[in-house]
């Protein structure tokens, strides 16, 4: 299952926040709208369920974060968001974290991954949770406000990652 993704070390943090504070920056994609620096990066990674990165080199490839997507009655439900680091998309890198994630998702007991917010003009993404195996919930009109402070449609998305399932 490692497929060549390890978990956050704090030695990655200035890779891990310039990865991450790519995707805030192109404001596509993230509801998070403010940087990273390292001090908040590492709390940040360090206090999900689990981070993991793609390291090649010494360098950053590509993460994840993986949490409870709610708490109490609904916490068996998990929630994950990826970064990929510019001029390293297209090469897998995505497939290989999304895959890590789910399988992680089994091992820390979560029975569903669920993405609240997949934007709809994530061609890529959509594509890669399709080639999954996500099913797709729907479209919420509207639902992500992007940089521009335009509106674009989100499509959430759920896969099944219990044993039981």
């Amino acid at each position: 299952m490692d497929f060549g993704i390890r978990a956050y070390e704090k030695r990655f943090i200035e890779g891990c926040v310039r990865v991450w504070n790519g995707i805030v920056d192109e404001g596509i994609a993230f509801p998070q709208e403010n940087r990273l620096d390292e001090a908040t990066g590492h709390a940040f990674f360090a206090g999900q369920s689990f981070t993991g990165m793609l390291i090649e080199g010494n360098e950053v490839r590509g993460l994840y974060i993986l949490h409870p997507n709610n708490l109490g009655r609904c916490g068996h439900l998990g929630n994950a968001s990826y970064a990929v680091a510019e001029g390293q998309r297209g090469k897998g890198i995505g497939e290989r974290l999304v895959r890590h994630s789910v399988a992680k998702c089994r091992e820390l007991g979560f029975r569903i991954l669920q993405f609240n917010a997949v934007v709809a003009s994530n061609a890529a993404a959509l594509g890669l949770y399709e080639k999954i195996g996500f099913t797709r919930l729907g479209t919420i009109p509207g639902g992500f406000r992007m940089d521009d402070g335009t509106y674009a449609d989100i499509i959430p998305h759920y896969i099944e990652t219990g044993e039981d399932h």
